[in-house]
C-alpha cells in the first residue's frame, strides 16, 4: 500500500517549488525558528522604493556565498479568536552572493488523499479552509542584499463572525534578480531570471466546536515485504483525518523479537495532517545484528481525547550472506573431519 517517499524531512523544511527560467542555480530552503497593512498581492514599486522597506540584520558567515535563500519559520500554529488580531514575525535570509528583490504573496493549502503529496498549494483559487483575506504584510516586495536578514510582521486578523475551525494556507517568498525581468525565457534579461518560491505554512485554529476524527489507517514496510537482510528496516505510518480540524498525531514504535523481548524503540514526534486527507510518515530503525522472527508494533495518539490507536505485524531478518558464510564454514570444517579420520582408518588398517 505504501510507496517509498524519501525526504528532502520535507517540507516538515517544510516545502519548496523551484521554477528555473534560466541557467544560474538558485536553491530555496526553509528552516524552523520561531502596523496592519495591504493585502498580500502584486507590487509596482521602484528598485529605489524597494531598499530598507523591513528592518534588517547580518547574519554571522561574512562574504560566504551559499546560493540560497532562508526562509524561517517553517510553520506557524496558533490560536486566534474572533475579532483578534496576532502578529508574528517572518525572516527572510539572502544568502546568493548578490542584491535580490524578494516578493511576498499568499497561497491556500490543503491535504491530498494521495500518499506522495502532503501539501498541495492551490494558487490563485481558494481552499475550504482558505486563509487569504486574514493574512497581511506591510509590503509585499523589498531588497535585500548579500547575507542580510530580513525580520517581517506577519499580521493574522479575524473578523467578529468567523466560525469556529481552522485556516490554512502558506506565505510564500520569491526572488527574482534585481534586473531581471520575470518572464523572459529567451535570455534576453541582463541577469537569471530565475524565480524560486519557499514559505511557510499557516495553521490557524478559530476556538469553538469542531469535529476532529481520525485515525491509524496502516502500519508496515517501505516498501512491505516480509523477509529482510539487514538493517535499518523501513516503516510506513499511515494517518487519515477524516474531520474538519488538522491533526498533530504522535506516538511510538516499539520491536520485540521471538522472545517477546524489547530490543527497539523509537520515539514519533507529531507530524500535521490536514482535514479530510492521509498523510504518510516514515520511521527508520536500525541495529547492528538482527537475526530472526520480530514484531513491530506502533502506538500513535490521534491528538485529542486522548485516544490511541495500536497496529502491529511481524518480519523476519535472514543475514543470508552471514548465514552462506557460516554454512560454508561448518561444512569446510566437516569435510575436512571426514577426510582426516578416512585417511587415519586406511593408515590403521595397512
Amino acid at each position: 500500500m505504501f510507496v517509498s517517499v524519501r525526504r528532502t524531512y520535507v517540507l516538515f523544511t517544510l516545502f519548496g517549488i523551484m521554477l528555473f527560467m534560466g541557467s544560474t542555480p538558485l536553491i530555496a530552503r526553509s528552516e524552523v525558528e520561531a502596523d496592519n497593512s495591504q493585502t498580500i498581492g502584486d507590487s509596482t514599486s521602484t528598485t529605489a522604493s524597494l531598499l530598507n522597506l523591513y528592518p534588517t540584520e547580518g547574519v554571522p558567515g561574512g562574504d560566504t556565498v551559499i546560493g540560497d535563500f532562508v526562509v524561517g519559520p517553517g510553520k506557524v500554529d496558533l490560536t486566534v479568536a474572533p475579532g483578534e488580531t496576532k502578529v508574528v514575525e517572518m525572516t527572510v535570509t539572502n544568502r546568493t552572493g548578490e542584491d535580490r528583490q524578494f516578493n511576498l504573496t499568499v497561497e491556500d493549502a490543503k491535504g491530498s488523499l494521495d500518499v506522495n503529496t502532503s501539501i498541495v498549494l492551490l494558487g490563485d483559487d481558494r481552499g475550504p479552509y482558505s486563509i487569504k483575506d486574514y493574512v497581511s504584510v506591510p509590503h509585499t516586495s523589498f531588497i535585500l542584499g548579500h547575507n542580510e536578514r530580513a525580520r517581517i510582521p506577519v499580521t493574522i486578523s479575524l473578523p467578529r463572525d468567523a466560525e469556529p475551525g481552522g485556516l490554512y494556507g502558506s506565505l510564500l517568498v520569491n526572488t527574482v534578480a534585481i534586473d531581471a525581468t520575470p518572464g523572459d525565457t529567451a535570455g534576453t534579461a541582463p541577469q537569471s531570471a530565475i524565480i524560486a518560491r519557499i514559505g511557510t505554512l499557516f495553521f490557524v485554529t478559530i476556538p469553538g466546536e469542531v469535529e476532529k476524527n481520525g485515525s491509524l489507517s496502516h502500519f508496515g514496510t517501505i516498501p512491505e515485504k516480509t523477509f529482510f537482510q539487514s538493517s535499518p528496516i523501513n516503516f510506513g505510518i499511515l494517518f487519515e483525518n477524516t474531520g474538519t480540524m488538522h491533526l498533530a498525531p504522535y506516538g511510538e514504535l516499539r520491536i520485540a523479537n521471538i522472545f517477546g523481548e524489547e530490543v527497539g524503540y523509537v520515539e514519533i514526534d507529531p507530524w500535521f495532517v490536514f482535514p479530510q486527507s492521509i498523510r504518510l510518515r516514515e520511521i527508520s530503525w536500525d541495529r547492528d545484528f538482527l537475526l530472526g522472527r520480530y514484531t513491530a508494533t506502533v502506538l500513535i495518539n490521534r491528538s485529542y481525547d486522548d485516544t490511541i490507536d495500536s497496529l502491529s505485524f511481524s518480519f523476519w531478518v535472514l543475514p543470508w550472506k552471514v548465514m552462506f558464510a557460516g554454512f560454508g564454514g561448518i561444512f569446510l570444517i566437516l569435510f575436512i573431519l571426514r577426510m582426516f579420520f578416512q585417511s587415519f582408518e586406511f593408515r590403521r588398517k595397512q
